[in-house]
């Protein structure tokens, strides 16, 4: 799969309402150097939701990222493999990916889980909306975390 059609995919995914919802108003954070360094939620997020959103289909990350999911069928090969995702970042430097990669990379295809402002050819029923909550965020980082045999 090539990356206009895997950027495709994900706008035709947020467009039809399959990605999950973020909920509530978004939560400051800061950005120091390459990292979100404090949790979006004051706590940290559970690692078995975090492994429940990742590999859910409707969350996207599969359609790009492969990783340690055996039973999941069809894992992208665009992006970084997960394998290993918590030995080469912290979890500041997770958040941060998550929350807003094109802070780190201009050019990347990676959505904004948790930016709502200065983005192009959003869906009128996602406008203003999160694709993922703060806790949604900081369950996906904590997993990630976890993720540290290459």
């Amino acid at each position: 799969m090539n990356v206009r059609r895997c950027a495709l995919l994900v706008l035709l995914c947020a467009a039809t309402g399959t990605v999950a919802s973020g909920q509530g108003s978004l939560r400051p954070y800061v950005i120091v150097d390459d990292a979100i360094p404090a949790s979006l939620t004051g706590t940290r997020g559970d690692p078995g939701r975090g492994r429940a959103i990742v590999v859910a289909r409707q969350n996207t990350c599969l359609l790009c990222h492969s990783g340690p999911f055996p039973e999941e069928r069809f894992q992208g090969n665009l992006s970084p493999s997960l394998k290993g995702t918590g030995a080469r970042w912290n979890e500041g430097q997770l958040r941060l990916r998550l929350v807003d990669a094109s802070r780190l990379n201009a050019h990347t295809i990676m959505p904004s889980y948790y930016r709502v402002e200065g983005l192009n050819r959003v869906a009128p029923a996602w406008r203003g909306k999160p694709i993922l909550s703060a806790e949604q965020i900081e369950d996906v980082v904590a997993y990630l975390a976890t993720l540290r045999d290459e």
